[in-house]
């Protein structure tokens, strides 16, 4: 079976918020984000230096970039809820993610950087999650690319759905090359 672009791009297919989110939704993606730094750990620490940097798609980033972009992108995730809890419905600030994965800690800084602050920051977004009532999940804040409003119990399945997203990139870059031990 031929591997199509939108494969390649979405694994796992893109994000649908369900119409009504359930606490079993929350559950399950919390629980997506508390499993999510050992999964990957366990899957990128045996790679080595030549298939880290190896793109995960073509014309994509190299899973070494994927890696530190999941620790960026998570981070500033991290920072996006605190400030929708702490202000009323703020407009977070972007950033280019492309231009993040071509500096120089992306393409060379050992993986287990990323690794290390992927673990801390999910710790403590998981924490934090665990704490919120209905009011807090609730609360939003504004996209200035789209000029949307998020709600932040959206915002758990979105980087819930990011991680297993990223994942399922380097474990099918991985079988792709024959790399695999799943």
């Amino acid at each position: 079976m031929e591997t199509t672009d939108q494969q390649l791009k979405y694994p796992i297919g893109q994000f649908k918020c369900p119409e009504h989110i359930t606490g079993k939704h929350l559950e399950n993606w919390i629980s997506v984000l508390e499993e999510f730094p050992n999964r990957l750990k366990s899957l990128v620490n045996p790679l080595t230096d030549f298939q880290l940097d190896t793109e995960y798609r073509p014309e994509g980033w190299t899973i070494r970039q994927l890696v530190h972009h999941i620790a960026d992108s998570h981070h500033h995730s991290y920072t996006r809820f605190k400030w929708s809890l702490t202000e009323d419905n703020p407009v977070i600030k972007a950033y280019n993610q492309d231009d993040w994965s071509n500096l120089d800690d992306a393409i060379k800084a050992p993986v287990s950087m990323s690794l290390m602050h992927i673990e801390a920051v999910h710790k403590r977004l998981v924490y934090l999650l665990k704490s919120l009532n209905d009011i807090d999940l609730n609360r939003s804040f504004i996209h200035p690319e789209s000029n949307k409003t998020v709600i932040l119990k959206e915002n758990i399945g979105m980087y819930a759905w990011h991680s297993s997203h990223h994942f399922a990139h380097i474990v099918s870059a991985l079988e792709r090359k024959g790399w695999a031990k799943l």
